[in-house]
């Protein structure tokens, strides 16, 4: 599996969402929802958004050949590189994509010069929680969403950058 990362192109904002309404389907209906479809309400606000961070250069691909396998959303604070979604083609996970793209965000954080990544997973996203953990995140609190769209308890978790003394 050769894999490529990079900025995701704005030309690719529907392939990218394809990725992530595909990933995120069965974890979304876990938590009693559905992914809105073209037309809803609030559809246009979450498209605007996205697009938007796709013109910033907030959205990262894992391409395979010439095929988006992965995505990341992101989104940067002062000292810090929130990963608002990381999303993977069913068809490739468990393959080691989702750590591959881990991987990726912590360089870009490092490059940056930012102090930590940090994210937030359903409680029930055992198997999510287990990954992050073993890419050196800790969890930091749990507790209801800060959108309130649901009941389900959240992890925030964090992954602090150490700073080489000299």
């Amino acid at each position: 599996m050769v894999l490529t990362f990079r900025t995701a192109m704005l030309s690719e904002g529907e392939e990218v969402g394809r990725v992530i309404r595909a990933a995120f389907t069965p974890y979304v209906r876990a938590l009693g929802q559905e992914i809105p479809a073209d037309g809803s309400a609030g559809f246009a606000e979450q498209r605007e958004r996205f697009v938007a961070e796709l013109e910033r250069g907030d959205v990262y691909v894992a391409l395979e050949g010439e095929r988006i396998v992965g995505a990341v959303r992101t989104k940067p604070q002062e000292k810090d590189l929130y990963i608002h979604q990381i999303a993977v083609d069913p068809a490739r996970q468990g393959t080691g994509v989702g750590s591959w793209l881990l991987q990726r965000i912590d360089e870009v954080g490092r490059a940056r010069g930012l102090g930590s990544l940090s994210l937030q997973t359903a409680e029930m996203a055992v198997a999510n929680i287990r990954l992050y953990q073993r890419h050196g995140f800790e969890i930091v609190r749990r507790g209801p969403p800060d959108h309130g769209l649901d009941p389900h308890t959240r992890v925030y978790m964090v992954k602090s950058f150490q700073v080489a003394s000299s």
